[in-house]
């Protein structure tokens, strides 16, 4: 097989990266530090059938970007995030399920001197299997351990490697010395582009219920605003006529004043046993179950009594 000349082979990526940037409307602007070959093509069967993985120097996509923007001058917007070692994920599928599959492909790995620690590293207490050699190794790291049958065990769990730090050569080695692979690579989702618009990923965390409780509480914001400077709005009316309606019930019932929707309320200060007939007819509701529960409690100790000391032949 004839190897392509570069000149070849970057006017074939130009071509390619300038035709999902037009055939598909979404994509992920992805990090992929640490990312191994082999974990990358596994990457891409994952998600062969939902999206097309993309990855490209940066000065080349900057470039073809740059050449397409009299197209589609919104591409402008990805520019200022171009920048690491990043490469494109584009799909015409739903992002949110996008994202999982991005996400669920991770594989453990080593901690590595010099790399940066992307969580926390706690050692757990346990017994190593090490030998007493090994001593002071641990006592450098001012990990606390005792002898306990010929090995070495660790008193308590150790916060080793904080989070955004660099590892170092002697927690590098303890941590492979213990067989323990704290980190965890993948895809990085750094931004999200959807037809001309870049936001954050945290935004396709967003439901269609935490949208809808944010407008009703800017609603109910709106109603109170407008009822306290006295300014009517859409949002305030219906708060309005009903309070309206509560004073024109007041002034009926103080000034003996008769109108259809007065008569409920006359009728209940009249007679305020009609208050607790309502509120009894629940209770009663429920008073026949009670006493249904009551009886078969009866008749189940009768039968018990009945059961007692009395044999056939007594």
């Amino acid at each position: 097989m004839v190897k392509e000349d570069r000149t070849t082979w970057k006017s074939n990526y130009f071509m390619k990266l300038i035709q999902c940037l037009d055939e598909f409307p979404k994509a992920f602007l992805v990090g992929v530090d640490n990312v191994g070959s082999r974990q990358m093509q596994t990457i891409r069967q994952s998600l062969h059938s939902h999206a097309t993985v993309l990855m490209g120097k940066n000065t080349m996509i900057r470039k073809a970007i740059r050449g397409h923007l009299d197209k589609n001058p919104a591409l402008e917007k990805l520019l200022p995030h171009i920048k690491g070692n990043v490469g494109f994920v584009f799909t015409k599928d739903d992002l949110v399920d996008v994202r999982e599959k991005i996400l669920s492909n991770k594989v453990p790995a080593a901690a590595r001197a010099g790399a940066i620690a992307p969580v926390d590293v706690y050692v757990p207490a346990q017994n190593t299997g090490l030998g007493p050699e090994k001593t002071s190794f641990f006592q450098a790291l001012s990990i606390p351990t005792k002898i306990a049958r010929g090995s070495i065990e660790i008193l308590n769990d150790v916060h080793l490697i904080k989070m955004g730090t660099k590892v170092g050569a002697s927690e590098a080695t303890l941590l492979n010395m213990l067989k323990i692979s704290p980190f965890t690579y993948g895809l990085v989702i750094e931004q999200v582009y959807d037809s001309g618009s870049i936001f954050s990923p945290a935004i396709l965390d967003i439901t269609d219920d935490d949208i809808r409780s944010r407008f009703m509480q800017g609603i109910a914001n709106i109603a109170s605003v407008s009822l306290a400077i006295g300014y009517p709005t859409v949002c305030s009316v219906p708060h309005s006529i009903i309070n309206g309606f509560k004073n024109l019930l007041a002034i009926a019932v103080e000034a003996d004043i008769d109108f259809k929707e007065a008569e409920t309320v006359k009728e209940y200060l009249k007679d305020p046993s009609k208050f607790s007939a309502v509120a009894a007819s629940p209770a009663a509701d429920s008073a026949p179950t009670e006493d249904k529960k009551e009886e078969k409690k009866e008749e189940s100790e009768e039968e018990s009594d009945d059961d007692m000391g009395f044999g056939l032949f007594d």
